[in-house]
């Protein structure tokens, strides 16, 4: 009997296993500029709590601060949306590890943009929000393509194009185990 259903009772408590929403973090991956806070913003504002390292900069430790703040949002039902660059599998591998010990989904968007179109875009921010040169170039050199053996349960690619709009395909990078 299906809770809801006409042969249920109103006093029926009892949840369907379909109606139970899926808690997910999602985990942005790309270079300062490639549009991920913007895509985050269009896609993510109104359905996951946001974390970012550029909101908690001046926190002593801030990939432990990360993580709490994933596990205090996944802890209260809310999925989550970590927007950072995350160029290397180590700089990915706490987060998912968090997600996948609270249960949840681990969704990665890989931006697919190419670092001379990063660095324009970057360069047309405000300066309190630009990135320095070098920062963007370490991390163009620390980026790895993200893999499902990584932890991932969904791996799509992002491509940013004309007016920060957004082409999102099925991952099929090289480190590609699907």
């Amino acid at each position: 009997m299906e809770p809801g259903s006409a042969d249920s009772s109103p006093n029926d408590t009892r949840v369907s296993v379909d109606r139970i929403p899926t808690l997910e973090v999602v985990i942005l991956i790309g270079l300062q500029g490639a549009g991920k806070s913007t895509f985050r913003g269009q896609r993510f504002v109104e359905t996951h709590a946001v974390v970012s390292k550029d909101l908690i900069r001046d926190h002593r430790r801030p990939e432990r601060r990360q993580q709490r703040l994933v596990m205090a949002a996944l802890a209260s039902g809310m999925s989550v949306v970590v927007d950072d660059t995350h160029s290397s599998v180590q700089e990915r591998a706490g987060v998912i590890a968090t997600a996948r010990s609270c249960g949840a989904r681990v969704v990665g968007y890989f931006f697919e943009s190419p670092l001379h179109e990063c660095a324009a875009r970057n360069q047309r921010r405000p300066a309190r929000t630009r990135a320095p040169d070098v920062g963007l170039l370490a991390a163009a050199r620390r980026l790895v393509a993200p893999s499902k053996a990584e932890g991932f349960t969904e791996l799509l690619t992002v491509r940013t194009l004309p007016d920060l709009r957004f082409d999102i395909v099925p991952f099929g990078g090289i480190n590609d185990s699907q």
